[in-house]
């Protein structure tokens, strides 16, 4: 197709919607806490002016969610075949109509301090949905995520970077080049936000099965920004860089390893779409890398016209995050949560790596083997458990290793079920640990050298 095709505005419809997406989406902007991106200061301050009643608000969200979710179980898929959108949202299997009513039962029980306070306590459901926990961040997040996420996915951003990523992106990890803007978008922003791109383009049929697991499991990073918060929680904030650098270099091996062993390596390469041919991002002989990525950029973006078509996409996305995943959340991270703090589960758990880790010449090796696992409830969890160990090496060890094991069922974990990537949680557990296993002898090696 020649360039003489376009006119001013197609150039336009794709040039500025990319670049306010990339504004968004992917900018650094300094605040008081960091580095952020003004998606995170939107919700920051969202946040902040509904900070006493976002509590409810999620409360609510759940419950609603919970009772159109048994509504349509009852009245069955048929009758919502004219709202297909709906159709999706409230019609899901047994297992999940279930998660949804535990969940609202949870969620009411921690606002209102009802039952045994294990389930409202600040530790536990407290860390969810009471002041300033992860349910408000999502509130916030996903508002204005999936409002503004078509600024990235249709207007032919993807396809620009997607074409010129793919040498890279295809013989290193195994993926389109467009999965560079989805852990462009973690990296700097939050993993929510690359979990949720990686689902819309999943079920857009442009990620295979297995290119969206592994994406949303490898590539769904966490931001720099709570990086910082980790490394300070164990009392090593003024080692950021070299910590950073390591959490870097050990996240680049797993990522190579990962894609290539079971239980990733064995997923199917088939579509959600029946009929997809997922993309083509292999240049012609005669095209140069850059001109022909612009060039396929624009086609994307000449058959986006329609703002009322935009908004709903965005609004769709809202509602598909707020109730698709606050209640997956509140469940399994509540529940995960309670293990964590009111049972020795991940103590147990942690016993088999004292030796390894005395093998590492790790110092205070059975306190830290108690840090080992319990990142999979929460990420935070290793950082306060490992924060009073007296070794400065233990601590980094232990902090560097809760970023790089990345699965954490109080978000990432959490939102990867209850989005439509199709990863169950025994390949989440299985995923986790071999993360744990491949990132951990990195960590120890550039600890020893930096220490």
């Amino acid at each position: 197709m020649k360039n003489n095709s376009y006119s001013l505005g197609d150039h336009l419809r794709f040039i500025i919607p990319s670049l306010v997406g990339i504004l968004l989406f992917m900018t650094p902007v300094p605040t008081k806490e960091g580095t952020t991106i003004p998606i995170a200061v939107l919700a920051d301050w969202v946040q902040a002016k509904l900070a006493n009643q976002l509590s409810v608000i999620m409360m609510l969200i759940i419950i609603v969610t919970a009772v159109l979710t048994v509504l349509a179980k009852v009245v069955g898929r048929d009758r919502l075949e004219k709202t297909p959108f709906f159709q999706q949202l409230f019609h899901v299997s047994l297992f999940w109509t279930i998660t949804r009513v535990v969940a609202a039962v949870f969620a009411v029980m921690v606002v209102f301090k009802l039952g045994p306070e294990a389930i409202y306590s600040g530790d536990t459901g407290g860390t969810l949905i009471g002041d300033g926990g992860l349910l408000h961040v999502l509130f916030a997040v996903f508002l204005f995520a999936g409002l503004f996420l078509p600024l990235l996915m249709n207007f032919g951003l993807l396809e620009f970077f997607g074409t010129l990523m793919t040498k890279i992106m295809r013989p290193l990890f195994k993926l389109p080049g467009r999965g560079s803007i989805d852990s462009l978008a973690s990296w700097i922003g939050d993993g929510t936000i690359g979990v949720l791109l990686t689902s819309r383009q999943y079920e857009g049929g442009y990620y295979t099965k297995r290119e969206a697991i592994v994406i949303g499991t490898t590539f769904s990073v966490v931001s720099i920004t709570f990086t910082l918060v980790v490394i300070s929680e164990v009392g090593l904030a003024h080692m950021f860089v070299p910590f950073y650098l390591t959490v870097l270099l050990a996240g680049f091996v797993a990522a190579l390893i990962m894609p290539r062993i079971p239980p990733l390596s064995r997923k199917a390469d088939t579509y959600a779409i029946e009929n997809a041919e997922g993309i083509d991002e292999t240049v012609p002989e005669n095209e140069n890398v850059f001109t022909f990525g612009y060039k396929k950029a624009l086609a994307r973006a000449k058959n986006e016209r329609s703002v009322y078509q935009f908004l709903k996409e965005g609004s769709q996305n809202v509602l598909d995050m707020w109730m698709g995943v606050a209640p997956v959340v509140m469940a399994f991270g509540l529940i995960a949560l309670i293990l964590a703090e009111y049972t020795q589960l991940f103590t147990w758990l942690g016993v088999p790596f004292v030796p390894l880790l005395e093998l590492m010449q790790v110092p205070y090796a059975a306190e830290a083997s108690e840090t080992m696992l319990v990142g999979f409830a929460d990420m935070f969890l290793p950082a306060i458990i490992g924060g009073g160990i007296e070794a400065e090496i233990t601590r980094f060890i232990i902090a560097a290793l809760s970023i790089t094991q990345l699965i954490y069922m109080s978000e990432v974990g959490g939102l990867l079920l209850g989005s439509k990537v199709p990863v169950s949680f025994l390949d989440l557990v299985v995923i986790f640990i071999l993360r744990t296993l491949i990132t951990l002898p990195i960590i120890v090696l550039c600890a020893h050298i930096i220490f």
